[in-house]
């Protein structure tokens, strides 16, 4: 008689002896579960992914209203002006 493709499945994982009864189907819904499971979380949706778009390009204008701001523009520039103008 030939064994079942999860019997084989979980023996092989078990390192074990093939199960028998309530074992059996135990250890096979915790195989499907683990499986469904760890599939789950692979990587980002495309809804995951707009979100992100979305908010990196928001963070992006905000940073770059901020970087382009009279006091912040002109302590860049005085800091560029100190580094060429350093003595070594």
């Amino acid at each position: 008689m030939e064994t079942k493709f999860w019997d084989r499945a979980v023996g092989a994982l078990s390192g074990r002896r093939l199960f028998t009864g309530a074992q059996a189907r135990r250890a096979k819904w915790s195989a499907w579960w683990a499986g469904r499971l760890g599939r789950s979380d692979r990587g980002m949706t495309t809804s995951e992914y707009a979100v992100g778009t979305i908010a990196a390009c928001a963070f992006a204008a905000v940073l770059y209203k901020v970087v382009n701001s009279g006091p912040v523009l002109s302590a860049l520039q005085s800091l560029v002006e100190d580094a060429l103008d350093a003595k070594f």
